[in-house]
């Protein structure tokens, strides 16, 4: 079971002093990248509301490019080896800026293509605005990753029945929930999550929701394997 001990977003803070001295091998990008493409270790850009990262935040990474059609249609191709240990996070993210209580609605829709082999989750990654607490959704899982902590039981909440597990990288407390079976499309009602944290299980308070991101969290991808966000959309009110 591989185990997360590093805050993707702590390292993610730190990338405008580790990129100078991070090299990261290179490789091309898919040819259906029509808008943006990046095989730099923290390249990012912004398309249409969304903010797109690269983002390889893990030791021991291999090669690894994401490119994107809009910030709704993006994909990534990545080279890790098959050793333990998270490599990298690509994803997109949408700002919310709003607390639970402020929030009228707050859900996502997703259509991935993901490959059969490897090591990787396909998840959301909520987190609040001080990032003090990290709320995972896995929708899908391939190979030897598994979540953060202890196991909480079972959940039916926003359309899906979870796994839930509750623990601390070090850095900030994780909420992740696993999905009882592998999707590739759906729609989840992220909301009702948020309220079961704070209301039912008392675990934060009224948190302001930040970001929410989804992408594929990879452990290993040797050979050099595709993912790609076919459509994602996020949207609150």
């Amino acid at each position: 079971m591989a185990t997360r001990t590093l805050s993707r977003i702590g390292k993610a803070l730190l990338a405008p002093a580790l990129a100078l001295g991070a090299t990261v091998a290179l490789a091309s990008a898919p040819a259906s990248a029509a808008v943006w493409s990046t095989c730099g270790q923290w390249g990012n850009t912004s398309l249409n509301g969304y903010t797109l990262y690269n983002n390889i935040w893990g030791s021991g990474a291999g090669s690894q490019c994401v490119w994107a059609n809009s910030g709704t249609n993006w994909g990534v191709w990545a080279n890790h080896p098959n050793t333990g240990g998270i490599k990298s996070y690509p994803n997109a993210k949408k700002v919310i800026n709003k607390s639970i209580t402020s929030l009228g609605s707050l859900s996502s829709s997703y259509n991935v293509t993901v490959p059969s082999s490897g090591a990787y989750n396909t998840s959301y990654d909520i987190w609040d605005t001080d990032y003090d607490y990290e709320i995972m959704l896995w929708v899908n899982k391939t190979g030897a990753v598994g979540p953060l902590g202890t196991s909480q039981g079972t959940v039916t909440l926003g359309g899906h029945t979870w796994a839930v597990y509750k623990g601390n990288n070090g850095a900030n407390e994780v909420f992740s929930f696993v999905r009882s079976s592998n999707s590739s499309s759906g729609t989840v009602n992220v909301l009702p999550i948020l309220k079961w944290i704070k209301d039912t299980k008392g675990w934060f308070g009224n948190e302001t929701i930040g970001d929410v991101q989804f992408g594929f969290e990879i452990t290993s991808s040797s050979g050099g394997l595709d993912f790609a966000a076919n459509n994602l959309t996020v949207s609150s009110s």
